[in-house]
């Protein structure tokens, strides 16, 4: 019998983000592991095209010291602009920033966002 092969999906594991207060849990995360946050606009193609490479590039096992955060920017428009504030980086969608030591090291957005440069943002 002829085994065939299947091709599965990699996953994520996501933190949502739906309060202000879980800024401040970011913040203090950020201090023992490195901190990625993900704003996405569940409206727009380009920022689905974005979460859909970063997805595809993931690896658990590079990324084992990321802890990865996920914002729906059209239902929490609020705390988008609260992260914007807080780690002094102008809104984008879609929009990943890196947070280390409680301030962002590292941003990018629209095509510009890139697995192989958040990880080297990292150090892997």
């Amino acid at each position: 019998m002829k085994l065939k092969k299947i091709k599965l999906l990699k996953v994520m594991n996501w933190e949502r983000i739906d309060s202000i207060e879980s800024l401040n849990n970011i913040v203090e995360e950020s201090q023992d592991k490195a901190v990625m946050i993900f704003k996405h606009s569940t409206s727009c193609s380009i920022s689905s095209m974005a979460l859909n490479r970063l997805e595809r590039s993931w690896s658990e096992d590079e990324m084992s010291n990321v802890k990865a955060y996920y914002l729906d920017l059209i239902s929490y428009r609020d705390i988008s602009n609260a992260i914007a504030d807080k780690f002094g980086v102008m809104h984008q969608s879609p929009q990943i920033l890196l947070i280390k030591n409680g301030e962002c090291v590292y941003d990018d957005s629209h095509m510009g966002i890139s697995y192989q440069n958040l990880k080297s943002s990292v150090g892997v």
